[in-house]
């Protein structure tokens, strides 16, 4: 196990190496406008549906903002956003919480999921009933550093098991559901998403939910110390716009929200768009979107008492070297709604 842990260690290292702000500036005016730019986690899905909605809505345009979108890998994101090469990013939250442990100049200024991602998908075939099931089972990840990798370890942790009471095999994103479906593993370990995809092809499939076993979040937007503090007044409004975009998502417009996503940015879900439209109104707008949190304090309220949970976890287990405060990371700006 500790080898995996080094190595886990060692690959977040080389990521996040010369990850300090440099004089590049993120943000030009472009007819009256900010022009600034989000590299957002992967390729276009109808999932992105929010920012996609805020663009096309004119939300951005109307708080003075001229958005462009770029994709690219989560650790990718996290280094650009901190050598301000892009004003924000939109990644998975676990690189972004291990890399402020390797000093990553970077901030969360705004949860949008609530809730992680992160899921032990197997089939109802295999006789794994419960956690402890997995034991001596074969998973399949992405990769050692993958954020589903974090939460295998921890999950297992939490049951009495460890890493090396399974056997791990290494497959790309675009295979690793397939391996499930061919038996050519005994589980996966990946999004929670992939669940409703599985059953919607007539698989009997079940799952073990991280969020079950450790306080996750998922996608979350972020921006560099140094933009957030000599631009604060462009960050609020990019969550103004973001904001008002899942509001209206969640008043009753997710299917078209969905429609407007497939046809601008995501044209290859065509046909997909009943699967994903229960999603959404499933898991999306009452747990990943919405929560207690920001019932009280608005969408993308960051819960600094589950982050730190969430950081001790990962130096408990060895995931990064020293924890360190919430505060540090995640940033609940004033936003003037």
């Amino acid at each position: 196990m500790m080898r995996k842990i080094v190595g886990l260690l060692l690959l977040c290292g080389l990521l996040f190496a010369g990850c300090g702000t440099n004089q590049n500036s993120p943000v030009e005016k472009s007819a009256g406008k900010n022009k600034v730019a989000i590299q957002i986690d992967g390729a276009a899905t109808p999932y992105y549906a929010p920012l996609y909605l805020a663009q096309e809505k004119g939300y951005f345009a109307e708080e003075g903002l001229d958005v462009e979108f770029y994709y690219a890998s989560a650790a990718e994101i996290v280094k650009n956003v901190a050598a301000n090469n892009v004003a924000f990013g939109f990644p998975n939250s676990d690189p972004v919480v291990i890399g402020r442990a390797n000093d990553v100049p970077v901030n969360i200024i705004h949860t949008t999921y609530q809730e992680g991602l992160g899921s032990v998908i197997f089939k109802d075939s295999s006789g794994i009933k419960t956690p402890q099931d997995l034991k001596g089972k074969t998973i399949g990840i992405t990769s050692y550093g993958s954020p589903n990798y974090i939460q295998l370890q921890v999950m297992l942790e939490k049951v009495g098991l460890s890493i090396n009471d399974v056997d791990i095999k290494i497959i790309g994103t675009g295979a690793i559901v397939n391996a499930l479906v061919s038996d050519q593993v005994d589980a996966i370990c990946f999004s929670m998403l992939r669940t409703y995809d599985l059953r919607a092809q007539g698989e009997a499939v079940s799952e073990f939910r991280s969020e079950d076993f450790m306080p996750t979040q998922g996608n979350v937007l972020i921006t560099s110390e140094t933009f957030r503090k000599e631009h604060p007044e462009i960050c609020t409004a990019f969550i103004r716009a973001l904001d008002r975009a899942i509001g209206y998502l969640v008043d009753g417009h997710v299917e078209e929200g969905v429609a407007l996503a497939i046809e601008k940015y995501a044209p290859g879900a065509k046909g997909n768009e009943a699967k994903i439209v229960e999603i959404m109104e499933k898991e999306f707008v009452p747990h990943l979107w919405q929560s207690s949190n920001t019932a009280t304090h608005g969408f993308g309220y960051s819960d600094l008492t589950r982050y730190e949970e969430y950081i001790q976890l990962l130096t408990d287990y060895g995931l990064i070297e020293k924890a360190y405060p919430a505060v540090d990371l995640a940033v609940n700006m004033e936003v003037e709604k």
